[in-house]
């Protein structure tokens, strides 16, 4: 049993992203929305000596299109998630779920 989908209006779609927004501003909107999850996690980290929030980094890939905020210290994910002996100290998906609504948003206004 085949089945097939049909999209209408995807022309139309793609002519309207053309203008209105470039691959720059996308670019501008990811780094902007990546420095600021960076900088959120990093004030969320919980500070014994410090090393936890000095190791988290930020990075663009993908030619502008991919943010990257990772946490390098070994013991991150233990304190991020808990283990049996110690209750998690959540630190980055907070950060994430704030910043995610505020990308979507930001993404949304170039479209319009």
């Amino acid at each position: 049993m085949a089945r097939s989908i049909q999209i209408k209006g995807i022309d139309k779609l793609q002519k309207k992203l053309r203008q209105n927004i470039t691959m720059n501003d996308v670019k501008t909107v990811v780094k902007n929305n990546g420095i600021e999850m960076n900088r959120t996690a990093s004030s969320l980290a919980p500070v014994d000596t410090g090393f936890l929030r000095r190791s988290i980094v930020f990075a663009i890939a993908d030619g502008g299109l991919t943010a990257t905020s990772t946490a390098g210290a070994e013991y991150a994910p233990y304190l991020e998630y808990g283990t049996r002996f110690i209750s998690s100290q959540p630190f980055m998906r907070p950060a994430y779920n704030q910043q995610k609504a505020k990308f979507k948003s930001d993404m949304g206004r170039l479209v319009k």
